[in-house]
């Protein structure tokens, strides 16, 4: 049975959390000793002996310590709790009551495959959803990732971006927005280095999505791009065209060779 230090500490995390502003800092240090808490009752990984409020509790914790991982921007943090709540979400799924916090957390762990460039993981994790194939366009908190993903294939990076403000919830917008700036930005970037030679540091900036120049300017220097702005012009860092010679009289040589080789086999 919970014990009764773990239930004050429980319901002191329940309004650090739910307060607006959340005050995650005090949120961090209730989870960690909650989390020591939780060891110690057998409840951070349940064998089946706990009551049912007791591991209704022990997952509403871990619920709260993944949104509290987003928020604080930790993203390791987040991957331990998800998975601790994995469990969960699975092996207690028929004897637990629904969870409303589960399939946000479900569809926050589908982008953070996308951020992490995780494909086949992404597909693997969509396939084994406890959903019918024809619910997840029903569902806002999957079919959000699922767009971002097909979105992302086809390179509509102004769909990926424009979707930011249509997040079924709050904390979606952060691995929007590390999906722009590690996947989507770069590839855009890429193909303005290989296709121009200089834009106008405006028109870069709407490519890129970039909201201020200073932004842009970072980024700029962190790619090694010139920027001339009394001109008003990015000029794109180039490697220098490597010209291949084509060795034509040793491929004539090695195919003669070669030849001379068959007609002695024959």
């Amino acid at each position: 049975m919970v014990s009764r230090q773990l239930q004050t500490l429980y319901r002191d995390l329940q309004r650090a959390f739910d307060a607006r502003p959340a005050d995650l800092k005090k949120c961090g240090v209730l989870l960690a000793q909650l989390k020591i808490g939780l060891i110690e009752s057998g409840l951070l990984l349940p064998n089946g002996e706990a009551s049912l409020n007791d591991m209704v509790i022990a997952r509403d914790i871990l619920e709260i310590g993944a949104f509290w991982s987003i928020r604080a921007k930790d993203v390791p943090s987040f991957d331990r709790y998800f998975s601790q709540l994995h469990t969960f979400y699975t092996d207690y799924r028929s004897s637990l009551p629904p969870s409303k916090r589960e399939f946000p957390l479900r569809g926050l762990n589908l982008i953070r495959l996308l951020t992490q460039n995780r494909i086949a993981d992404f597909h693997t994790t969509l396939e084994s959803l406890p959903l019918a194939a024809d619910e997840i366009s029903l569902n806002p908190y999957i079919r959000h990732p699922v767009n971002l993903e097909r979105w992302l294939m086809e390179g509509s990076y102004s769909k990926v971006w424009n979707a930011r403000e249509e997040a079924p919830a709050e904390e979606y917008k952060f691995f929007v927005d590390s999906l722009m700036g590690t996947i989507s930005r770069n590839e855009i970037a890429s193909c303005e280095e290989v296709a121009y030679d200089s834009l106008p540091i405006k028109d870069v900036a709407t490519l890129l999505f970039f909201s201020s120049q200073s932004e842009l300017l970072k980024y700029a220097q962190e790619r090694g791009w010139q920027v001339d702005l009394s001109a008003g012009l990015i000029r794109f860092a180039r490697k220098n065209d490597e010209q291949m010679e084509i060795p034509k009289q040793k491929l004539i040589e090695a195919n003669l060779a070669y030849a001379r080789e068959l007609e002695q086999i024959v």
